[in-house]
């Protein structure tokens, strides 16, 4: 509701939602010149080569112009980008789909893993929290699957240092039915009598906490039912209560995009991208995407993760890796800021204080230190098991 007088929205309701003004911010295109690190525009979807880019990561001014770009596309433009190539390595991708595989067969057998997100129950097999249980299933398979420099600059593009990693496996089956368009996480996990009882600066700043991906782990043509996006409609101030309207859900299904993905491919989108898995209309692809929820260090994420577990478990491989040179220095730190916990807040500063600065150390913070100064696993441990201690007094 917009007061005419004073000039400013208070509250977002459902007549806010003009499905005219939809269209009109969903009708727009993306021009190839004002994505110049681009490969190519398809659909109005930056595709990015990481294999030309790769090197543009590794120097800093580049880097950062590149990542400013990624940025705006996120924020002011399409709200999505591809990354192809985003692993050059397709076996790292194989070995975590063993290991989710193995999860999936696991679970099956009792009640983990059921329900859903939009869609029914059933229809594909989910593994919550595969980020934790990749880890301590495979140490060294997660090092190496998240030691990848591409993904952590598109976390990094969005939600600068210190983000939280969450992911969870989903594989449909053909078969498998389509979600109904959404948003995501935060506002997009409530019903519309609850996000309408958020201040509308609320609703705008709510997609700048959390920033969503997804690694295919296998090839996807478009029968075999690729996320179904409507570029631009990030952009639309009351699309948290609008995506649970039948007329722009229509418009959603009238309108929207799909790209096929190769195996090792990553694509991001702004989380309030209208958008929904498709429909696995394939004889035979077991379709698999390991999707990524990325949080700012300044929200929180969905999912409880034991972030010092998981460097305890990947500790030793990376002290391993790094030592073989199978792990540079920007894709240890990748690693590290997928598993451990890289901002020192909420901390009980009576017993945690900052020493020489205005915050404390991160538990990433230590994990770096023991691998650069080579510490013992019982040392890191203990080191852990204190700054917890400091933390929860």
């Amino acid at each position: 509701m917009v007061n005419q007088e004073l000039g400013f929205v208070g509250y977002f309701d459902r007549e806010s939602c003009d499905l005219d003004e939809f269209k009109v911010l969903t009708s727009q295109n993306l021009l190839a010149e004002a994505v110049p690190h681009a490969a190519s525009v398809k659909k109005n979807v930056p595709i990015y080569d990481m294999q030309a880019l790769r090197p543009v990561l590794e120097q800093p001014d580049k880097r950062r112009a590149l990542l400013a770009e990624w940025g705006w596309v996120l924020n002011k433009s399409a709200g999505v980008f591809v990354l192809k190539g985003a692993y050059p390595d397709t076996s790292v991708i194989d070995r975590a789909t063993d290991v989710f595989r193995q999860i999936i067969d696991e679970e099956s057998q009792g009640n983990a893993g059921e329900g859903d997100h939009f869609a029914a129950s059933g229809a594909n097999d989910r593994v919550w929290n595969a980020l934790q249980k990749q880890c301590l299933r495979d140490p060294e398979g997660f090092v190496l699957y998240f030691g990848n420099t591409a993904i952590a600059a598109a976390c990094e593009a969005w939600l600068g240092p210190n983000y939280q990693i969450t992911a969870q496996v989903n594989q449909v089956r053909p078969g498998g039915k389509a979600q109904q368009a959404h948003r995501d996480y935060h506002l997009g996990f409530q019903s519309a009598d609850n996000a309408a009882q958020y201040p509308a600066h609320a609703h705008l700043v709510t997609a700048s906490l959390t920033l969503q991906g997804a690694v295919a782990h296998c090839d996807m043509p478009v029968e075999s039912g690729p996320t179904k996006l409507l570029p631009f409609s990030q952009l639309y101030p009351s699309g948290y209560l609008a995506f649970h309207d039948e007329g722009h859900r229509d418009h959603f299904e009238d309108t929207y995009i799909q790209l096929p993905l190769e195996k090792g491919d990553a694509v991001f989108f702004n989380p309030a991208l209208f958008h929904a898995a498709g429909e696995n209309s394939s004889a035979d692809i077991q379709r698999m995407a390991n999707l990524l929820q990325v949080s700012s260090a300044f929200g929180r994420a969905m999912e409880a993760v034991d972030r010092r577990a998981m460097s305890q478990a990947i500790f030793p491989h990376l002290v391993a890796l790094k030592q073989r040179g199978d792990l540079r220095g920007a894709e240890l730190d990748a690693a590290v800021a997928a598993t451990a916990e890289g901002y020192p807040f909420p901390t009980n500063l009576d017993t945690d204080p900052p020493i020489g600065g205005n915050a404390p150390a991160s538990q990433a913070d230590i994990l770096r230190q023991a691998v650069s100064e080579g510490w013992t696993e019982a040392q890191l441990a203990e080191a852990l098991a204190a700054l917890h201690t400091r933390q929860a007094a």
